[in-house]
């Protein structure tokens, strides 16, 4: 059986990375698996580059510019230009010899540039038997990538809270009717990687509606090996870290983005600034992530920037440094970070949001704070500092269990079997 994953890139964005290392043990666990990209680093043997001539690259170019020109009129705000995908622009991949040789099209994130609806039309139109894993909302929306609390994709789009002039017939509501078209009698399965985006997208009108199959859910693996609990003195020392201080790990692609919540990690920062003095000598914070520059002189305690990180084995050190990760975001699903830090032993502190609950055993490998709420944020820091070796472990174990390797490959082997007529559906 030939899998195709499809993606737009294999090494941007928390897509990529789940995917990529989905693709990856797939492979070692014996599956036929391949991965179309449309931007690709060119390392990966398994993974084909769509765009790798000197046009095709100014054309990908030209496509991202038309999706980002094409919404400029809808939108509300700069703000939430990429919260919102119009999808009019991209490439028709139906005719690639990839493709046309799989017996099953897998997708993850397709947007911005790589495929547009008419291209995904095109592509499940072949009646190949598509998996999609959710990542975002995008899939089952009129266009949101998350919703916030707007619940109108679960009956029909429209009167969108993200668009400038919102109404019964906006863009929202026009992208739902093109994808309730698309989907109807389509062979689609769709996989939340959590059990919070499976249950949006089975209450969703557009997923509801004429699949062969019910929505399914499976966490993104990490590998286990790689991310492992370290000697935390002597990776501090690696690193040019204090071995004697608390240290609190936050990072994201863009620590600037709204939605990863730093004015809320900056708030319960400087609540516990306030009520705990004596920890300033204490506590010290590393960020990694764009932007980290822009936190300037806001941070109350002393600051260690590891700015972009690339290498996943520099990720896991970041992680075997530190006493917990923060994680102040209001909107996520499984964020890779959280599977990450838990791998590495080291608990997770963060809203009770999205996916998180999943992951997050309140008191146990974490503290879930009421979401928004910084100061409860800051009581989460304080409490998991002061057990952060206990709860470390449990949060190790947790991950061996529910995120390893061959955990997740099993369980989409046997999904790859339904979908191909090769098994039940009980699994």
């Amino acid at each position: 059986m030939k899998v195709l994953h499809i993606n737009k890139s294999d090494h941007t964005g928390g897509a990529a990375v789940a995917a990529v290392r989905l693709l990856d043990v797939l492979h070692h666990y014996g599956s036929d698996v391949r991965m179309l990209v449309l931007e690709g680093s060119g390392r990966h043997e398994k993974v084909e580059v769509l765009a790798q001539s000197r046009i095709s690259r100014i054309l990908e170019k030209i496509k991202f510019l038309g999706e980002v020109l094409s919404f400029i009129p809808f939108e509300k705000n700069r703000q939430n230009r990429f919260s919102f995908s119009r999808s009019r622009f991209g490439f028709d991949i139906s005719r690639h010899p990839l493709v046309r040789e799989a017996d099953v099209i897998h997708l993850h994130w397709v947007n911005q540039g790589f495929l547009s609806l008419k291209g995904l039309r095109k592509l499940i139109a072949l009646g190949k038997p598509v998996v999609w894993t959710l990542h975002d909302t995008w899939p089952f929306t009129g266009g949101c990538h998350y919703p916030g609390t707007c619940g109108g994709f679960s009956s029909t789009c429209g009167q969108c809270p993200m668009l400038k002039s919102p109404a019964p017939d906006d863009l929202s509501a026009r992208q739902h009717e093109v994808k309730e078209k698309m989907y109807k009698n389509a062979a689609i399965t769709f996989v939340g990687c959590s059990r919070w985006m499976q249950q949006m997208a089975a209450g969703s009108s557009l997923v509801r509606k004429d699949l062969k199959h019910e929505v399914m859910q499976i966490f993104n693996p990490v590998d286990t090996r790689l991310f492992t609990p370290g000697e935390k003195n002597d990776v501090r020392q690696k690193l040019g870290l204090p071995g004697g201080k608390k240290l609190l790990l936050f990072g994201a692609a863009n620590v600037a983005d709204p939605r990863k919540g730093i004015g809320f990690l900056l708030r319960a920062l400087n609540y516990i600034a306030q009520k705990e003095p004596e920890l300033k000598e204490q506590l010290e914070l590393m960020v990694f992530g764009k932007n980290v520059e822009l936190l300037g002189d806001k941070l109350p305690f002393k600051l260690h920037s590891f700015d972009i990180v690339s290498s996943e084995a520099e990720m896991a050190r970041l992680y075997q440094a530190a006493d917990l990760f923060v994680l102040p975001s209001m909107q996520d699903n499984l964020p890779n970070t959280v599977v990450e830090s838990m791998s590495c032993g080291t608990p997770v502190v963060a809203f009770h949001i999205g996916g998180v609950p999943e992951m997050i055993q309140h008191k146990k490998t974490g503290f879930l704070a009421a979401p928004g709420k910084s100061k409860e944020l800051a009581v989460g820091i304080l409490s998991v500092l002061e057990d952060h070796e206990e709860q470390g472990r449990n949060a190790r174990i947790f991950a061996e269990e529910n995120f390893a390797p061959g955990v997740i490959a099993h369980q989409y082997d046997e999904l790859y079997k339904v979908v191909t007529g090769q098994a039940s559906t009980n699994f």
